[in-house]
């Protein structure tokens, strides 16, 4: 049975990953630095990890499996996470695959190397109800590929 992990701290995609996680009936593991609002559902499970840099994408990449589901805005534990063989997901429906991991850890390097030196501002575009929307469409998706793929 695949598992959802989330990067839980600043997620704003909770809510919609666990309405799709109890769709298909596939357990949630969220993982955050900070106490979050527990779930009665027994599905949900929440991880509390100590408040160092980083504690939580590495309990994220060392329990997370190929086959499971990963989320986060994070590229650096995106990338490990696609290395491990899930499918990762941004809060906004985009994929992070072998294809495109690269690319996408050089971009993130390049725009931290300009933030740095002062040639661009760090501001992050808003999260918009389209945002949602292709997330809701993506995790649908990739639950479903999971599941297609654990029968195999």
């Amino acid at each position: 049975m695949p598992t959802i992990y989330v990067d839980a701290d600043a997620c704003p995609v909770k809510a919609e990953v666990t309405r799709v996680a109890e769709r298909h009936d596939v357990p949630v593991v969220f993982v955050s630095n900070g106490g979050l609002r527990p779930s009665r559902d027994p599905m949900v499970r929440h991880v509390v990890v100590p408040g160092k840099a980083d504690a939580a994408d590495d309990w994220i990449a060392e329990n997370a499996a190929e086959g499971d589901i990963g989320i986060t805005a994070d590229v650096p534990l995106a990338s490990r996470l696609v290395e491990k063989g899930l499918q990762v997901l941004a809060p906004t429906g985009r994929a992070f695959t072998r294809e495109s991991i690269g690319m996408d850890v050089a971009m993130r390097n390049l725009k931290q190397d300009l933030r740095e030196s002062g040639e661009i501002k760090g501001y992050n575009a808003g999260f918009t109800a389209r945002d949602r929307s292709a997330f809701l469409q993506a995790l649908d998706l990739a639950v479903r590929r999971a599941l297609r793929e654990n029968r195999g």
